[in-house]
């Protein structure tokens, strides 16, 4: 009794906690939606949430104590279900199901990236030469290289392409390309042959919707600026300041040198990059600052109106626009919604509770958009913003009033100083989790690297970019562009310089979604909390950590075409089949096992090889790497596991595993796991996925003779 008491109490003083757990309830939902292996009926999601909802409005009647608190949790849950359900029914558009081209492909441009090596264009309404309507998919990305016409969003374009469906993970639980694609209508992807034709230009389209016009030019004015920076500098000038400098402004990183982004990722600055609370804070803060300091210089203004309001309505409008021409991403959204109701408070003279603000923008985003929670950036963005939020309100409470007068500029210096470094403390701990588990990665130096690159980002850059935007109506853009190119000059110099300190980054193993869960159960448990039961919330974090410790990289990968394979050799590290076939899916399982450099399998012990493939021994088990038909026969007789980059179309039953080409293309990459037992566990990319309405699963091919001889 006296325990049940104790946490009736702990619960009464957080009462007004609990409307903080309002978006994992929904984000749980969310979560068992995407982890279901078959798409549940449509009416599943909403029968069971006018249940709950039933089950609030009975129990609320009868005050039955807990049980409005257990049924209002069941709503929010469902809640997340149900919009996750919703979305995937809304978005749901055809896939290409086979490569093709070159073919003619004609469409209109809604989206262009600038690349490296040319532009990325994603075209709406696409007409695709032998293929009917009815298999037309919504939307299709192309790459184009070479010298292209000026092209705008709104033109219709005419194009030679190769078009394949958007491809799966490289490996099991890797990064969903398929599941993104899906969620963002693209239906195909692939590359042009040869110069684009515009059929008709934008200007020309009157058959747009009112949304499709606004997004239109919006995409218009941001590829406008980029130009308009690039053609800031001149053409003798550092490209990588151009494209860095374009980057913070709108957003688009696709051209910026891989060796730049390498030293910002290493360094632990490249959030700098990713327009996101930082960035549109200060936008907000510069134009609030600067315009109410610019009205009380006119005291007849001053004295008679509300400057302040009048400067956060300035700023929240600011503000928008920014988040608008950097594209609307996860991050930047988040930071939008809280800054604009911090400014809305400031106009009705309210004060803005800062975790609740963070609720409310995870509830929006994750009824909106469902399918953010599981990316890297609604993940990192919130477990940042969450962190930092959660700890400085718990710091102010104990120390409200003190250095607040008296202080002279080098305690002023020193406190930012203090302060830009506990952010960065803060804020890589709470996102380090996250980027083990999605980039591999944990930058050992982030810390000294942010205090010099957070100030000048801040104090220098930004500033000047929001002086940028002001100038640029009247072409007076350069005048602000010069000095912000200065300051990102310097902010490459800082990134180059840490990121080629000995050990600047410590490669970790992929982690396990049970292990990310526990981190993140646990971190809310301590930062959401005020009582001392929070520190419970330790013990998820810990588990999950030491979650690392018990990854294994598989002994053997194989790709879903059969061109690439790894194997572990006895260091514990794998080496591939080729070092010039299916980089892309190399890079990937190496990130996965924590390495960085690849290595051939050659002299690999337990391993000989001819011309029509090898044979692999490992932990008493005996496997068959076939490469030509020729080998099948005797494999198939001598070997305990064949995996065969050819099809086998005939018996096979001494084996206990036989993973052939067929299987390799109705499931994607496998991975195999060898026991000291002599099991064997087995896990491929579409087997790990479901049957979820993202996975493409190619068709079977009638094999009679495979058939009859199994």
């Amino acid at each position: 009794m006296k325990t049940k008491d104790k946490f009736i109490s702990v619960i009464g003083r957080e009462q007004s906690r609990l409307v903080l757990w309002t978006p994992v309830a929904i984000g749980f939902g969310v979560i068992f939606y995407f982890l279901l292996d078959t798409e549940p009926p449509f009416w599943v999601g909403l029968s069971a949430l006018a249940a709950m909802v039933y089950g609030f409005w009975w129990s609320r009647r009868r005050n039955t104590g807990v049980l409005p608190v257990l049924f209002l949790m069941a709503v929010l849950i469902f809640l997340g279900f149900t919009a996750a359900q919703w979305r995937t029914f809304t978005v749901a558009a055809p896939v290409l199901q086979r490569t093709m081209g070159p073919t003619s492909l004609e469409g209109r441009i809604v989206h262009i990236e600038s690349r490296k090596k040319g532009l990325r264009i994603t075209l709406a309404s696409p007409r695709i030469a032998g293929l009917g309507p009815e298999f037309t998919p919504e939307k299709v990305r192309i790459g184009l290289a070479g010298r292209q016409p000026e092209l705008h969003n709104g033109d219709w374009i005419r194009v030679r392409a190769r078009l394949t469906p958007p491809p799966p993970p490289s490996a099991p639980g890797a990064y969903d390309f398929q599941r993104r694609s899906f969620f963002k209508a693209i239906g195909a992807v692939g590359f042009s042959y040869g110069k684009a034709r515009v059929t008709s230009s934008a200007d020309q389209v009157v058959s747009l919707s009112p949304v499709q016009n606004i997004l239109t030019s919006l995409s218009r004015i941001r590829r406008s600026i980029g130009l308009r920076v690039l053609d800031a500098f001149p053409e003798t000038g550092d490209f990588a300041t151009a494209t860095l400098t374009r980057a913070l402004m709108t957003g688009e990183r696709g051209a910026v040198p891989d060796g730049v982004m390498d030293d910002f990722r290493d360094s632990g600055i490249a959030h700098l990059l990713a327009i996101s609370g930082l960035h549109i804070g200060l936008v907000a803060g510069i134009v609030f600052v600067g315009l109410r300091s610019l009205l009380a210089l006119l005291p007849s203004i001053a004295l008679r109106y509300p400057i302040k309001k009048w400067a956060a309505l300035v700023a929240l409008l600011c503000a928008f626009g920014y988040a608008m021409i950097a594209g609307a991403t996860v991050p930047t959204m988040r930071a939008f919604l809280m800054i604009g109701i911090v400014l809305v408070a400031v106009v009705f003279d309210r004060r803005g509770l800062s975790l609740r603000l963070i609720a409310f923008a995870a509830c929006v985003i994750l009824l909106i958009k469902p399918e953010s929670l599981l990316g890297a950036s609604f993940q990192l963005s919130f477990a940042a913003v969450t962190a930092l939020v959660a700890v400085y309100e718990a710091l102010s409470q104990r120390k409200r009033g003190k250095f607040r007068s008296g202080r002279g500029w080098v305690v002023t210096v020193l406190l930012y100083i203090g302060g830009v470094a506990l952010t960065t403390m803060i804020a890589g701990m709470a996102t380090a989790p996250y980027a083990a588990f999605h980039f591999n990665r944990f930058s050992d130096y982030g810390l000294a690297a942010n205090l010099f690159a957070v100030p000048l980002t801040g104090l220098w850059i930004m500033p000047w970019a929001v002086v940028a935007f002001a100038l640029m109506p009247f072409g007076l853009e350069a005048l602000a562009l010069v000095p912000m190119g200065a300051g990102v000059e310097m902010l490459i110099a800082i990134a180059a310089k840490v990121a080629a300190w000995p050990g600047a980054v410590t490669l970790l193993p992929a982690m396990k979604t049970g292990g990310l869960a526990a981190i993140t159960i646990g971190g809310l448990w301590l930062l959401l909390w005020r009582t001392n039961w929070r520190w419970f919330g330790l013990g998820g974090i810990m588990v999950g950590m030491a979650s690392l410790f018990w990854v294994q990289a598989p002994d053997i990968l194989v790709d879903g075409k059969g061109k690439l394979l790894a194997l572990k050799n006895a260091q514990g590290r794998l080496v591939v089949s080729s070092l010039k076939t299916s980089k892309f899916t190399r890079d990937v399982w190496l990130r996965r096992a924590a390495q960085d450099m690849p290595t051939a399998w050659t002299d690999l012990q337990g391993l000989a090889c001819d011309s029509l493939g090898c044979i692999y021994r490992i932990k008493g088990r005996r496997v068959a790497l076939v490469q030509d038909v020729g080998a099948v026969m005797e494999d198939c007789q001598n070997a305990d596991i064949v995996i065969s980059s050819v099809p086998i179309r005939q018996s096979c039953r001494m084996p206990k595993v036989v993973i052939d080409r067929f299987d390799l293309w109705r499931k994607g990459t496998h991975a195999l796991w060898f026991g000291e037992d002599g099991s064997v566990r087995i896990e491929s990319v579409n087997d790990s996925r479901g049957k979820r309405p993202w996975v493409l699963r190619p068709k079977r091919r009638p094999s009679p003779e495979k058939d009859a001889g199994t």
